[in-house]
């Protein structure tokens, strides 16, 4: 095998475990930026604190995504899917890296704004939602193109 083909390769292997990677490190960063904003809220709040920690919850939905779409990218790695492999994979994974961050922030403003005023925590909940979303449109993108990539059956055992 030339540098070349191990290099194309490489990146072909690289694209289909992307998605998990990128979306877990997302998903380990909003979370514990969520959850500092919880802890912090916990010694000034009287009540709710279930609803407060379950919400630092919400960016872990990203590796979810990322998992399901490494499943959908698994397949035999030829020089042909290698380049589709890689791009789809970086793409969707830096998509799901910074949604899940992102709405690791929101979910931490919602906590800070419901320490002084607890009855706005639902619609405080509604940008993190909708970060969510952007993260489920990367998902299906990713669920649709994954078809269209040569070099195997997808969610085959890869070879």
């Amino acid at each position: 095998m030339t540098m070349e083909e191990f290099l194309i390769f490489g990146l072909g292997w690289a694209g289909i475990f992307l998605p998990t990677a990128l979306g877990a490190i997302g998903s380990i960063l909003g979370c514990a930026r969520a959850g500092q904003a919880a802890c912090g809220a916990l010694l000034d709040v009287e009540s709710g604190y279930g609803r407060l920690i379950g919400a630092t919850a919400l960016p872990s939905s990203q590796t979810i995504y990322g998992i399901v779409v490494t499943m959908q990218l698994n397949r035999t790695v030829t020089s042909e899917a290698a380049p589709g492999l890689f791009a789809l994979g970086l793409l969707v994974g830096s998509a799901l890296l910074l949604s899940a961050v992102l709405q690791g922030s929101c979910v931490a403003s919602a906590v800070n704004a419901t320490k002084t005023k607890p009855e706005v925590f639902g619609l405080a909940m509604v940008p993190a939602a909708i970060v969510e979303g952007f993260a489920v449109f990367a998902f299906i993108f990713a669920m649709i193109i994954a078809g269209g990539i040569p070099g195997g059956t997808p969610g085959g055992t890869p070879g």
